[in-house]
């Protein structure tokens, strides 16, 4: 037993304060619709309730979600592994491919190193030369969600401090907006299809989000991003506002696939009909339905793009340019959220 718990030690440490739902969505990247889903259907959490009969997560609760967020994210069902003794939670995280079975190892273990040495500008420059190297492409779709994961899975290890994952996100995301920027300037002809990118209320990861929006970039079309957790309303007020093709949506393994699919269908009558719906990111649930398409892969949307630019070519008359030309649509981006 650690002697600074013992009851025999004459030094006693305060126990950590329980938290508020809004301070565990922060700590551990779980939205407060996936934490109540869980209290209700899998009995964990399990929080206090103060005076205002608002819900109070203790520490240990805390860190057993961290653990399951990872899991998550990781692929396994939240039905088979809330519930889990830490222990077991651990052991299966043990199991999970780590920055060694990557081929980012080198990277991986660079970007610890500068993180644990709180190196902002040599982790900018590290990143930058990571885009440079793989092309922004690759980098969107393969060598990012790899490094993002190793990133993550050295966190929930209790190799990386919370503020280290935080300060990782908001690098990553300051790297990779800029290049995507960049290659928006280039003066490579943008066309349609016009995608407005976008996350549900519940959804506060930002990065899947953003690598999309990189490989739609490099495929030439026009893109607006409205960043993460935008009411449904106001993500149909904004496709109706940018005349937009398709709404780009991106999904993380912590949201439930019920909840997406019922904001799925809530947007589907939300939007007139000739925008489409796609819907990307780990959230094993998603499916296919009327209007509503499903990327399971990053790369999978070069081949989508050049689907929809085969069908508006057929299809396209007097509501708007060929797709294969060009036309005066912004390609802005507002700030988005880590």
């Amino acid at each position: 037993m650690n002697s600074a718990l013992s009851t025999t030690n004459t030094t006693s440490i305060e126990p950590a304060a329980p938290m508020n739902i809004a301070s565990v969505e922060r700590d551990c990247g779980l939205p407060k619709d996936t934490l109540r889903v869980w209290e209700r259907r899998y009995g964990f959490p399990n929080p206090l309730r103060d005076k205002q009969d608002e819900r109070l997560y203790p520490a240990d609760q805390v860190a057993t979600l961290r653990l399951l967020r990872r899991l998550v994210i990781a692929g396994h069902r939240p039905g088979k592994v809330v519930g889990l003794p830490d222990d077991q939670l651990k052991k299966l995280l043990e199991k999970v491919g780590g920055p060694d079975d990557q081929p980012t190892v080198h990277e991986a273990k660079q970007v610890l190193e500068l993180l644990r040495a709180h190196d902002a500008v040599g982790l900018r420059n590290h990143l930058n030369a990571m885009v440079l190297r793989a092309g922004l492409g690759a980098f969107a779709s393969v060598t990012g969600p790899r490094l993002v994961e190793a990133i993550g899975l050295a966190w929930s290890r209790g190799g990386l401090e919370i503020h280290q994952e935080h300060f990782f996100t908001e690098q990553f995301t300051t790297v990779l907006r800029s290049a995507i920027n960049a290659s928006q300037g280039s003066g490579f002809p943008r066309a349609r299809p016009r995608v407005l990118f976008g996350t549900f209320p519940q959804e506060p990861h930002a990065l899947g989000l953003m690598m999309a929006e990189a490989m739609f970039t490099l495929q030439g079309c026009l893109g607006v991003s409205l960043g993460v957790q935008t009411p449904i309303p106001e993500i149909a007020a904004a496709a109706r506002a940018h005349k937009a093709d398709i709404l780009a949506l991106s999904f993380s393994a912590i949201i439930p696939a019920a909840q997406a699919s019922a904001g799925l269908a809530e947007l589907r009558g939300l939007v007139p009909g000739t925008t489409e719906i796609w819907a990307g990111g780990a959230c094993s649930g998603l499916r296919p339905k009327p209007g509503v398409h499903v990327l399971r892969e990053l790369a999978s949307i070069g081949p989508a793009i050049e689907a929809w630019r085969a069908r508006a070519t057929l299809t396209d008359g007097s509501d708007g340019p060929s797709p294969g030309k060009t036309d005066q649509f912004a390609s802005t981006n507002q700030g988005e959220q880590s």
